[in-house]
């Protein structure tokens, strides 16, 4: 996390407004904006924790926040300590740290030895921007709160941010779920990541997600997902990367193409490539089409670069399917509230009825992709290599970037979709 003070703003400044809240420094507008309400909080939290009381949230005060941006409390052992107290000091429910530690005995806890402590809030953000950052600390809070699940990395981006990417499940049939290819489509990423926490809370409480047992999900199925595959540039549409060399370098692509506004008009990765125009699926005729359109260079969406898979994001998630040989893929885009599910005339075996599935219980349309955006994408590469089922899911209606006002409408909608293509094939 970069340094913060007064005046600064962003997705960082609401992570930090929303994590000061959760410590109980607020209640606090979470609305990017450092202002002195803010800056008071802050300071009343370094006071507490005995931190240089300056209202700038640098490097030794997002260390002490961390609990607080990842959702648990490392606690070592005290003589005398029971669960119930360990619990009951930080507000945690006795069953939630007994599932972060798996192997735990409370009967016999040993002194000196360390607990992972969940604290009692919902992990992923809905209310607020996001930024690459909180992508980490969702991925490293969820491993810590559910160890059960795995977690690591398929490669970095173009500027060197980790490509996240969790799996949960042991069954045989193995899928692939992504999202943010396009850096305006950002909401697909909480929206991921909710599914992942819900799941992996309903698994741990024996409970159900829409209407299927979690348990006989994650027993039939392996899950990979990768929830952001462009943070550079969501970084940049969000406003969390404001300045130096790579943010002068967007904006100068972006004066070359003033039809997109900067940077809420930003689908690219930060060097100008669309990444979901990168693969190798009639690239050549995607490449037609969008210099018909206009786009020769990189721009800030639909520039297919200069040959497929020169992208450093889409080449990882590329070679990250090979590796990981899924039986279907979902891919989360917005807006449309459609499905598309096949590449050209290639239909793989019981795709058209599983998009039927999909459709009924999200109410999306099942489309084909029009001629000219249907080719060199993720989904189309895969239905055109594995002849398996591949889905690009264009999530809810509207301007993108979708407001997080409709998150709760949207997810409700994929909700379904994401169960479901855990185990129709």
């Amino acid at each position: 996390m970069r340094s913060l003070q007064h005046g600064s703003k962003g997705p960082a400044v609401a992570l930090l407004q929303l994590a000061l809240g959760r410590a109980g420094w607020g209640p606090l507008e979470t609305d990017g904006r450092f202002g002195q309400a803010t800056r008071s909080a802050l300071v009343r939290f370094q006071k507490s924790r005995r931190l240089a009381a300056d209202g700038i949230a640098g490097p030794e005060t997002h260390r002490a926040l961390l609990p607080w941006y990842t959702g648990y409390q490392n606690h070592r052992i005290r003589p005398g300590d029971t669960l119930w107290q360990i619990a009951r000091r930080y507000g945690a429910e006795t069953e939630a740290i007994q599932t972060a530690n798996p192997d735990l005995i409370p009967e016999a806890l040993p002194v000196g030895g360390q607990l992972v402590v969940p604290l009692p809030f919902p992990l992923v953000p809905t209310r607020i921007d996001w930024c690459s950052d909180l992508v980490a600390y969702c991925v490293q809070g969820l491993a810590a709160r559910y160890p059960f699940l795995r977690t690591g990395q398929i490669g970095r981006s173009e500027l060197g941010r980790p490509l996240w990417q969790i799996q949960l499940g042991q069954g045989e049939n193995r899928v692939l779920y992504n999202a943010t290819h396009h850096a305006n489509e950002w909401i697909t990423t909480p929206l991921l990541l909710r599914f992942v926490e819900e799941l992996a809370e309903s698994f741990a409480q024996g409970g159900s997600l829409f209407g299927v047992n979690a348990a006989e999900i994650l027993d039939y199925a392996s899950l990979c997902l990768v929830p952001a595959v462009n943070p550079d540039g969501m970084d940049l549409v969000t406003g969390e990367l404001q300045s130096g060399p790579e943010y002068q370098q967007a904006r100068q692509i972006a004066q070359a193409y003033p039809r997109f506004p900067f940077p809420s008009g930003w689908k690219a990765n930060l060097r100008g490539v669309d990444l979901n125009l990168q693969y190798p699926a009639g690239w050549e005729q995607a490449r037609e089409n969008k210099y018909a359109q206009g786009i020769a260079s990189p721009a800030p969406a639909d520039f297919v670069g200069v040959a497929p898979l020169t992208a450093a994001e889409s080449l990882a998630l590329y070679r990250y399917s090979f590796a990981f040989d899924p039986a279907l893929t979902l891919s989360l885009h917005t807006q449309g509230e459609v499905i598309y599910w096949r590449y050209l005339d290639r239909e793989p075996k019981g795709a058209r009825q599983i998009a039927e599935l999909f459709a009924q219980s999200s109410g999306y349309a099942v489309e084909d992709a029009p001629f000219a955006s249907g080719f060199a994408g993720y989904k189309d590469w895969f239905v055109l290599a594995y002849d398996r089922p591949g889905y690009t899911i264009e999530a809810g209606l509207g301007e993108n970037p979708l407001p997080l006002s409709q998150f709760d409408q949207i997810y409700g909608s994929l909700r379904g979709i994401l169960v479901m293509g855990a185990l129709l094939t």
